[in-house]
């Protein structure tokens, strides 16, 4: 037990890390991880987004501090990322949600490639807009409830393959999942209770840790390394996942 609590918070604080710096996936590592425990998907997805409430809020208040927020573009994605949030909950608690995932991967491949491409022609970058945030939050946090994780690399990916800076993207998507988290984890406690507690905690001990960290290390880092990391990891996270829906390993 005590071995598992070590592992699941050296996943936490690495998982975090990896999300608050580039924007995304901490629900995708945290998750697959718990599924590898024998852990049922909505079960795991419960036990990670409660566990993000502690590292969102951190990591959140991290980017506000560093002033990688846009207020405006916060607001929209948190409102309407709650909405979708709890809708894809409540079908996950009752309907089989491993269908739409290898479509999300494609979706995310597409976009890994497009913010790389967007890197090799030096594509010019902005302000991160909050036009199409709604409906770009809803999805993103339906999704993210149905599979997991995944509001970091829909949402993210999409207002960089826009064109927008990365560094206000990041932040802005980030303190916004805590709301969304919230909306989530409120939904599955209502349809499932209180489950996987001991998990929970081994990710929220090792996510909290790394969390400062990230406001840091995004405010440092050059965006056009910052791009090529995020268009790598979603394009290698969406092979993965295709590969196993698939049943290619």
């Amino acid at each position: 037990m005590v071995s598992e609590f070590l592992l699941l918070a050296l996943v936490g604080f690495c998982a975090q890390l990896v999300d608050g710096a580039l924007g995304m996936a901490f629900g995708l590592i945290s998750t697959s991880s718990l599924l590898a425990l024998g852990i049922p998907p909505a079960h795991a997805s419960a036990a990670v987004h409660t566990a993000e409430l502690a590292t969102t809020a951190v990591s959140g208040v991290s980017h506000l501090a560093h002033g990688n927020v846009d207020r405006r573009l916060l607001v929209r994605l948190a409102l309407a990322g709650a909405a979708g949030g709890s809708l894809g909950a409540f079908v996950l608690s009752n309907v089989e949600g491993s269908a739409i995932r290898p479509f999300v991967a494609a979706y995310l491949l597409v976009m890994g490639g497009l913010i790389l491409l967007r890197v090799a022609r030096s594509a010019r970058r902005s302000d991160a807009s909050p036009a199409g945030a709604a409906p770009l939050g809803l999805v993103g946090g339906f999704l993210d409830a149905i599979g997991g994780g995944g509001w970091g690399p829909m949402v993210t990916s999409t207002l960089i393959g826009s064109g927008h800076a990365p560094r206000k993207v990041i932040g802005s998507v980030n303190a916004s999942e805590f709301f969304v988290t919230a909306a989530i984890s409120a939904t599955f406690f209502g349809q499932l209770g209180a489950t996987h507690l001991w998990n929970v905690a081994g990710l929220i001990v090792g996510g909290v840790l790394a969390a400062p960290l990230a406001g840091y290390l995004v405010k440092r880092i050059r965006p056009e390394p910052l791009m090529i990391a995020v268009g790598l990891v979603i394009s290698l996270l969406a092979l993965r996942e295709l590969a196993i829906a698939f049943k290619v390993f």
